[in-house]
């Protein structure tokens, strides 16, 4: 008596046309897999695939803008800010007179020194 009562309950319940609902797809219908990538077949030994007539467009298009953009990034020009300082920084210290590499400052600082008379 308990499973036909649950039945009848659920029935009145549920609408009748939820129940029966057909949806876009039309059901369970699907493409059976082949096996095969993008359902191409399988080329006997030594055959070529012959390209659609977009795929070099593509091929060339993607990997040609990636060079170009490569290229383009390689060599665009450092506006930094870090940049700009250290050159401003050198224009001023050579403008001065000082030394600019760590060269050249450090036999100016070897020839500035005085040697101190030993204490002892």
């Amino acid at each position: 008596m308990l499973p036909q009562m649950s039945a009848r309950v659920a029935r009145t319940c549920v609408p009748l046309s939820f129940a029966s609902r057909r949806f876009a797809s039309g059901g369970g219908q699907y493409n059976e897999p082949t096996g095969n990538l993008f359902g191409e077949p399988h080329l006997a030994p030594g055959q070529r695939r012959k390209w659609e007539w977009w795929e070099p467009y593509w091929y060339f298009g993607i990997f040609g803008g990636m060079g170009l953009a490569t290229v383009g990034l390689y060599y665009k020009p450092d506006t930094s800010i870090k940049t700009w300082a250290l050159q401003e920084a050198k224009s001023r210290m050579e403008a001065r007179g000082e030394a600019t590499d760590y060269a050249s400052y450090k036999a100016s600082r070897e020839a500035k020194l005085v040697p101190r008379p030993d204490s002892a």
